[in-house]
């Protein structure tokens, strides 16, 4: 019978680099899956999951089924192996990797900027922007910056920033109180948790 492995030995393909069959060279695994049974059958041993076992003779009963032996967790001691098809191996480790990048939830942040001096009107319309970022999910970045001279005007920043979160209470909270970065007097609003009719 033909070494099977054989072919696996190079890492080329292999973007998570996991070791596989000879690649292998501790004495001892601790064996896991839950194909194990059909490999006991197959090698004609009893096999227990989680058991540890000598390398070589996991090697030979990867060998006997057909299958490839990969270490899944090699800083484990002693390492974590399992007896299964190297390539369905892969195929599952990134479908599952497909799915948690899926799954993430992807924060939209919208910036509003101010100036020291801004008038009613582009506050009003500042805030109608905002109450729609918030209402679709997006948090709210409002900045006031301070060009020049306009620096002695901080106070000013800040009480429009606070107007700016006054007015935004029913859609969403601050993170955080507004503060100096540079030249920029930041708040982050994060929307509220809406039931969705």
């Amino acid at each position: 019978m033909a070494k099977r492995y054989s072919r696996r030995s190079d890492n080329s393909n292999n973007k998570f680099n996991f070791r596989v069959n000879e690649q292998i060279r501790v004495p001892e695994i601790r064996l896991v899956g839950d194909n194990l049974d059909e490999i006991a059958n197959i090698v004609g041993q009893t096999i227990e999951p989680g058991t540890v076992y000598p390398t070589r003779r996991a090697k030979e009963w990867a060998e006997e089924a057909e299958l490839d032996l990969v270490e899944i967790s090699p800083n484990a001691k002693p390492p974590v192996v399992k007896i299964i098809d190297y390539n369905k191996f892969l195929y599952e480790r990134k479908k599952k990797e497909k799915e948690i990048k899926a799954k993430a939830a992807k924060t939209v942040i919208k910036e509003i900027r101010f100036g020291p001096n801004t008038d009613d009107h582009d506050f009003d319309f500042k805030v109608r922007h905002a109450k729609n970022f918030l209402e679709d999910g997006a948090k709210v970045k409002a900045y006031v910056h301070f060009r020049g001279r306009t620096i002695v005007f901080k106070d000013r920043g800040e009480l429009l920033l606070l107007r700016f979160l006054k007015e935004l209470e029913e859609y969403g909270a601050a993170e955080a109180l507004p503060k100096m970065e540079g030249r920029r007097m930041i708040v982050v609003v994060a929307p509220k948790k809406v039931k969705k009719k």
